[in-house]
């Protein structure tokens, strides 16, 4: 993955720097993830709340919109990214468009699609990403997405964990539906991603 120097302080100019237009993030996959269309694409409900932390270029909130979902809300703070989106999509309502901190963010929601989100966390924020994630979630609300079965060397991102560590992380608060080898993960993560059903 394309990741710039290592930084202790992975806040929005770390990120925006991903985004130059010389530039291609190596967890941008260029189109939504096949693992959590397949999933959305089983949902009736077109009214969910869906919310897409850690955005980036928002490929999963542009294929949702187009199937007509109509309540898709990402949170992105690299200003960059959010321009790259709305360029290639601008009918995207900027009402849903949360530019801040994930950890800031405030409101309920049923649906929370995780896709190389905690990846880009530093390992001392997990618990509280875990957290954030319940407060978010109203009670039967599910967190869905992806997560790597391994970790990486170094000190910046991307971070990953082993079944037993994300084990522990959940486990206090969510319901584990699902947590398996993914089975429709893009070629370069055949065999390296869980897929993930947790309802609070």
């Amino acid at each position: 993955m394309d990741y710039l120097c290592p930084m202790t302080n992975f806040d929005s100019e770390y990120w925006d720097q991903h985004y130059h237009p010389n530039r291609k993030p190596g967890w941008d996959i260029g189109y939504a993830s096949p693992a959590l269309m397949a999933f959305c694409e089983k949902l009736e409900n077109k009214e969910l709340r869906i919310l897409i932390p850690g955005a980036g270029h928002a490929w999963e909130a542009e294929h949702l919109s187009r199937m007509g979902f109509a309540n898709v809300f990402i949170v992105e703070f690299a200003p960059r990214a959010i321009e790259n989106f709305l360029s290639r999509f601008p009918q995207f309502p900027e009402s849903k468009i949360i530019r801040e901190d994930f950890f800031a963010l405030t409101g309920k929601f049923d649906l929370i699609l995780e896709q190389t989100f905690f990846t880009s966390l530093p390992r001392t924020s997990r618990a509280k990403y875990v957290r954030q994630m319940y407060n978010l979630l109203r009670p039967g609300g599910k967190l869905v997405g992806l997560l790597f079965n391994h970790d990486f060397d170094g000190d910046h991102p991307p971070f990953g964990a082993t079944r037993e560590e994300y084990m522990e992380l959940f486990m206090p608060y969510f319901k584990i539906k699902t947590f398996e080898p993914a089975t429709n993960s893009i070629k370069p993560r055949q065999g390296r991603e869980f897929f993930m059903i947790l309802e609070k």
